[in-house]
């Protein structure tokens, strides 16, 4: 049987993810250079905080308190939520970690990779999880309205970000994927990202010091 509900962005979202932590353990294990500059300097750690930021947010604020109430009387299931709800948090705090340690005197190259390593099996494990226990718990627990909303929810918290995370997001997926998550976005959306979006992403350099980050709202 097919799945009810679109989880298209989901596993976008997810599989980018991965995709990035790839050039952060890449990064922080170059013995030739300062791993924190790098992340400090170049465009994709800010990039990367920034689509992180909104994943989880919206989770937490519209898809987490939804399933929760669908799965009362359902302890164990629950517990796998609360789970899903602590690895957020522990992230969170890792990548606030590290982000501070960029620029903190005084932090050593070995704590600064002892949390970076930290945040690239966290976060692994945790989309993993995520996946394995409550996405099923999506498809057969949350109505389609409820699930709408948390898509709308999660659209509101990338809007601001959407000229940089969009093409972020699709670099790297196959066409399939570049096809269904472009078709989520409405025309005016689309024919920017066609346009002037994508070309704008694909001339910054990856993981790279000195491609700055468009100017956008400062995460919390």
């Amino acid at each position: 049987m097919s799945d009810r509900l679109d989880m298209t962005v989901m596993y976008a979202t997810h599989n980018k993810l991965r995709r990035e932590l790839t050039h952060i353990a890449r990064a922080t294990a170059r013995f030739d250079s300062d791993p924190r500059y790098i992340l400090r300097v170049g465009a994709d750690w800010e990039m990367f905080r920034r689509a992180l930021s909104a994943h989880q947010s919206a989770e937490d604020d519209a898809l987490w308190p939804p399933l929760r109430q669908a799965l009362a009387g359902r302890p164990f299931d629950l517990a796998r939520l609360e789970a899903r709800e602590a690895e957020h948090a522990a992230i969170a705090s890792l990548v606030g970690a590290i982000n501070g340690a960029l620029t903190a005197p005084g932090i050593g190259l070995d704590l600064f990779g002892e949390l970076a390593e930290s945040l690239l099996s966290g976060l692994v494990g945790h989309l993993d999880h995520e996946e394995d226990t409550v996405f099923p718990l999506v498809q057969s627990a949350l109505g389609a309205d409820l699930w709408a909303h948390f898509r709308q929810v999660h659209a509101v918290r990338v809007g601001p970000y959407a000229p940089q995370l969009l093409p972020w997001l699709l670099d790297g997926a196959d066409e399939r994927t570049v096809a269904l998550v472009l078709a989520s976005y409405p025309a005016p959306a689309r024919q920017a990202y066609e346009h002037r979006w994508r070309h704008s992403c694909t001339a910054l350099d990856r993981w790279t010091a000195g491609a700055p980050v468009s100017a956008t709202p400062d995460l919390p």
